[in-house]
């Protein structure tokens, strides 16, 4: 029992510590492989990444889903919270995780299935008159704007969005409502000292998870995209798959590229956020 106390910490951080060794060791052997030259440590790749027009072509439209989507399931997720967890209670919360039961390619598979040329809304569609033939249909997966990545991504999202804010207004002091009505504040008042600061650490560490999931995730884009322009992830499995030596490395270099770029991102976002959510936590407890 004496030395369960004693070594429990240690037991407790042994699955963290081993997680952090499996990804740690994963991006150094990338990096290392990404600055491997002909002869030794070279930076080549990476000042080469940029002047392939298919990786800026695929930088911009993975740019392009990746903010459009992650801005409309934010918004949409955001509004349905507001709107509804005052009538939501504690044996309700379960039903946010229903959604989250099914990955994201299934969710894409629907998406093919629903909205295809040869899916159900169009078979129902000629079948009813309303269309005369299939080719008719909206092309809306498969295509060169990336709407059945963004229709996915979205659908998938919002459940994510609402599971991540809903605890957080469940928690929000009821007497800062109070406060707020007492000292003559109105809406506007209250939304711009009570509610964003106490939503806006989470709406930040949401919008980045969703953003460095779509912007890197290969499944929906390999499912529901098309063969030019590609998703950077898309294209980064191609190089890693090709039968070139020199595009498996710039693959490499490619997702360093990225993980830099979404870990400084993160890195700063976390740093100012948290400062701001002690303060929040400080003043919660007082009331």
């Amino acid at each position: 029992m004496k030395w369960r106390q004693t070594n429990g910490l240690i037991l407790l951080l042994l699955p963290a510590c081993a997680f952090l060794l499996l990804a740690g060791g994963s991006l150094l052997l990338a990096f290392m492989e990404s600055v491997r030259g002909e002869s030794g440590f070279s930076w080549t790749y990476y000042s080469a990444l940029f002047d392939r027009r298919e990786l800026v072509d695929s930088l911009l439209y993975s740019l392009i889903i990746t903010f459009s989507s992650t801005l409309v399931s934010l918004a949409a997720g955001w509004l349905i919270v507001r709107s509804f967890y005052p009538f939501i209670d504690g044996n309700g919360k379960w039903m946010v995780w229903i959604p989250m039961l099914f990955p994201h390619f299934v969710w894409g598979y629907f998406v093919l299935l629903l909205l295809g040329q040869s899916g159900l809304i169009s078979t129902f569609l000629l079948q009813t008159g309303l269309l005369e033939d299939r080719t008719l249909f909206p092309v809306l997966v498969q295509d060169q704007s990336g709407i059945g990545i963004f229709i996915t991504y979205v659908w998938k999202e919002i459940p994510f969005v609402i599971l991540m804010l809903l605890p957080v207004y469940l928690q929000l002091p009821k007497q800062f409502k109070e406060v707020n009505a007492v000292l003559g504040g109105s809406g506007a008042d209250w939304f711009k000292t009570v509610e964003w600061p106490w939503v806006k650490p989470v709406m930040f560490e949401t919008a980045l998870i969703i953003s460095a999931f779509v912007f890197t995730a290969y499944e929906v884009p390999g499912l529901l995209g098309v063969s030019y322009p590609q998703m950077t992830p898309v294209l980064a499995y191609e190089w890693f798959y090709s039968a070139s030596q020199d595009e498996r490395t710039m693959a490499f270099a490619l997702l360093m590229f990225v993980a830099l770029i979404f870990g400084t991102i993160a890195l700063i976002g976390f740093a100012l956020m948290n400062k701001r959510r002690m303060l929040l936590s400080k003043s919660s407890h007082r009331y």
